[in-house]
């Protein structure tokens, strides 16, 4: 699998250029707030700016994040209003979907439901899709399973989407949902490639806990800041996206964050493929010696090794991770 097959560069550059214009419309003269490592809560050191964010690197666990960052209600209406985000729901969206399904979304539904039945001994659960987009996981998971899905997804173009499909729909923002707006039993919630976006990851897991029951799982998968294309591309990489990835953890400071709200890790990979491909599309940004010569030399088998020994040391930008409520 290749970058190009699930993020075409022509759209994707498109949405970053509607980005760069709505970052300076909906942020160039908002509030902003200072905020400790989302993480751990120590102090953050400045990193470098990008398009008028400041990014800062947790002297502990590494985190990187950005701080100060604008209050919360700015992000509310940059997600409501913003051409970017509009271009991100429809044209990529359209675009990409079936390509993610067969490239992305199966093989996760595929790992999801195996990591389920390792770590669940009652079979009888019902999968909750936090963010759930299209819908097209849960139809995915659902085909695997044989049970119904919940999405909770609070754009309601998107959420009606997710009707159209047969799906369960809770149309809320996760900080709004209640234990009785989801059904009764065993529970695996699951998330994916949201956890960057949150304004407040410690709020968002707090929210979760509390309708979560003993035992639930959470399964998510987010950027890792210590993966190894974001860590070499650094400010030039393009998954560093302001406004809308604002949190990189990392295999570290996950567990730290979880343990502090009441949840606890059990598993902690990096699934990742895309690493060496993405550093080789950006390779003009690259000045570590040793990337600028294994990408212009290495052949493709030799891509594909380095590129599992990256999975297997957890060292990808794409990391998941497994956790359960106390």
């Amino acid at each position: 699998m290749k970058e190009e097959d699930i993020r075409p560069q022509h759209i994707f550059d498109e949405y970053l250029a509607l980005t760069i214009k709505d970052t300076k419309t909906y942020f160039g003269n908002c509030e902003r707030e200072s905020i400790k490592c989302p993480a751990c809560g120590n102090d953050g050191e400045f990193s470098f700016n990008k398009s008028g964010f400041d990014y800062e690197e947790c002297k502990e666990c590494l985190t990187l994040f950005v701080n100060p960052r604008p209050i919360a209600s700015s992000f509310d209406k940059y997600y409501t209003e913003a051409p970017s985000a509009e271009y991100w729901a429809t044209t990529f969206y359209k675009e990409t979907a079936e390509s993610r399904r067969e490239l992305l979304w199966k093989p996760k539904a595929k790992l999801v439901k195996k990591t389920i039945d390792r770590w669940l001994t009652d079979k009888d659960y019902v999968v909750v899709d936090i963010g759930g987009g299209y819908g097209i996981f849960s139809e995915e998971i659902e085909l695997l399973t044989n049970k119904k899905s919940v999405v909770i997804e609070p754009g309601p173009r998107l959420a009606q989407i997710c009707r159209d499909k047969n799906l369960t729909v809770i149309e809320k923002f996760l900080e709004s949902v209640t234990k009785t707006d989801l059904p009764n039993g065993r529970k695996v919630f699951v998330s994916f490639e949201l956890f960057e976006h949150l304004h407040s990851p410690q709020l968002f897991l707090k929210s979760l806990y509390d309708v979560m029951e003993p035992n639930d799982l959470f399964i998510f998968t987010t950027l890792s800041g210590t993966g190894v294309d974001i860590r070499t591309l650094w400010n030039n990489s393009k998954s560093v996206s302001p406004p809308h990835h604002l949190n990189f953890l990392n295999p570290k400071s996950i567990p730290i964050l979880l343990n502090r709200v009441g949840l606890s890790s059990l598993e902690i990979t990096t699934p990742g493929k895309l690493d060496i491909d993405i550093m080789s599309n950006g390779s003009m940004h690259i000045e570590d010696k040793f990337w600028k010569s294994f990408l212009k030399l290495a052949s493709e088998e030799d891509k594909l090794s380095m590129q599992k020994a990256i999975t297997d040391t957890c060292s990808s930008s794409h990391i998941m991770v497994v956790s359960k409520k106390n």
